[in-house]
């Protein structure tokens, strides 16, 4: 189902921070307390039967939340114990809800938590900046079932870094947006079920925060329909440049160009052209000179680098910058360790390993790493990997989770950059051409009958996952 591009923003710890504050301006945080705390509660209810919990409550407002928890499931029935880990700050709203929890409260948890059905873990939440600690640590490896308040403690909800440890849960209950360390790896894995649920914040807030991070899905962008008066060219031209060596990528790009739309694919190839010109007979094999073939206006998007060799790359990256054109670069043109060769591209897609050969290895995290990519090139990134990053030079930044193992199959990155060029050359911006390639990359993936499908047949899928879109 199509989602508003609102429900798709992902905030920091901090925005959420701000947007608590705001939100108190109308709505005491006590109240927001208890929304958030008859959330979890409500899906605790759902999905297990009333056994032993023990809420483990930390001294911040994640910690409120757990004493709302323990109250409303005590209150229906449940026997419920409550672990202090630090007392909250006094007059804070998490002391006001501390004193409206009547019931148990253990000094040492840790003779408690493997006897539990449940444990409920509100200790930290997603603002945590330092590891656990070790008692901490211990104590959590000792839950059996774990469900989580905001994110399992120890894990970095703006960057999905494991803070030392942090338990894997089974149901993870956030509150009104997700963060961005719910959809990263390693953070992803440690979920389990993520809910995200309304506590009466108005989205209204959302327009002074400013967020700049989504979570990629259809609403975030919109694919061109097809047209009564459409034609090939109206549906867009893709340009390949073919290597002379390594033919197969080139025309693994054409296939998925020609499979999710493209109106015409067009190969220049640098060797001999009998090859490609066997591949399909829908493929339009350059016989003019590369200069000759940039001269035709129409053929505004060129992929440049499947396949290709260092030099061949360097070669006619060049003429293609200087032609103006847009231009996806991928493969090849990454082997140069030259972040001044991409200067005029309109999008790359290197892998982790590719994206560290030009750009260094990542010190702070993926979503910076690839956003200083974008500043410095100019180009929109996507930086490939389970977690794919999309990040614009505008500081627009976008997480996929839409994939699996099934993409990692040769000629997989070459089958993407054929579904960004044609939508790119169906008329979408470079941000959404890159964000919606990757969606329907992942949905081809996810179609696929064989567990282990070769890049051929993700291509042959596109058709229906942009129909899904």
């Amino acid at each position: 189902m199509r989602k508003e591009a609102s429900s798709l923003i992902l905030l920091t710890p901090s925005q959420m921070l701000e947007v608590d504050k705001e939100a108190a301006k109308t709505i005491p945080i006590i109240q927001l307390m208890e929304n958030a705390g008859w959330a979890v509660t409500q899906e605790v209810v759902k999905r297990y039967k009333p056994c032993s919990v023990l809420v483990l409550c930390g001294p911040g407002n994640n910690g409120g939340d757990g004493y709302v928890v323990a109250r409303l499931l005590a209150k229906k029935g449940w026997p419920v114990r409550v672990a202090a880990i630090g007392r909250p700050k006094v007059g804070s709203d998490a002391e006001q809800a501390a004193h409206r929890w009547a019931g148990s409260i253990v000094e040492h948890p840790e003779d408690y938590i493997e006897k539990s059905g449940l444990v409920i873990d509100a200790l930290f939440g997603a603002g945590l900046s330092r590891n656990i600690d070790s008692y901490i640590s211990e104590l959590l490896r000792k839950a059996r079932r774990v469900v989580a308040i905001d994110t399992p403690s120890g894990i970095d909800g703006a960057t999905g870094k494991v803070m030392g440890y942090a338990p894997h849960a089974e149901l993870t209950v956030t509150f009104f947006r997700a963060k961005p360390g719910h959809y990263l790896l390693p953070g992803r894995e440690y979920m389990g079920e993520l809910v995200i649920k309304d506590i009466a914040i108005s989205p209204v807030i959302l327009s002074q925060i400013k967020p700049q991070c989504w979570l990629n899905e259809p609403g975030l962008w919109s694919i061109p329909t097809s047209e009564v008066e459409d034609y090939k060219y109206r549906r867009g031209i893709v340009s390949i440049i073919g290597g002379s060596v390594m033919t197969g990528a080139a025309r693994l790009s054409a296939h998925a160009a020609l499979n999710v739309g493209a109106g015409l694919v067009h190969i220049f190839a640098l060797g001999s052209h009998d090859i490609y010109s066997s591949s399909s007979a829908c493929f339009v094999i350059d016989k003019d000179s590369l200069e000759t073939s940039l001269q035709d206006s129409r053929r505004k998007v060129w992929v440049c680098g499947p396949g290709l060799l260092l030099g061949e790359a360097k070669e006619i990256l060049s003429k293609l910058i200087a032609s103006n054109v847009k231009i996806i670069a991928d493969a090849g043109v990454f082997q140069a360790e030259n972040i001044e060769m991409l200067k005029g591209v309109s999008i790359i897609t290197p892998h982790i390993g590719e994206f560290i050969r030009v750009f260094g290895e990542i010190k702070a995290d993926k979503i910076s790493a690839a956003r200083v990519a974008a500043q410095q090139t100019g180009a929109v990134v996507v930086l490939k990997g389970a977690d794919t990053i999309i990040a614009s030079p505008d500081g627009r930044v976008a997480i996929n989770q839409h994939a699996s193992p099934r993409l990692a199959t040769a000629g997989s990155g070459d089958t993407l950059t054929g579904v960004i060029a044609t939508l790119l050359a169906a008329g979408m911006s470079e941000w959404e051409s890159a964000c919606a390639g990757v969606w329907l990359h992942g949905e081809a993936g996810l179609l696929c009958e064989h567990s282990w499908p070769t890049a051929e047949m993700l291509a042959n899928n596109l058709g229906k996952a942009r129909d899904n879109a």
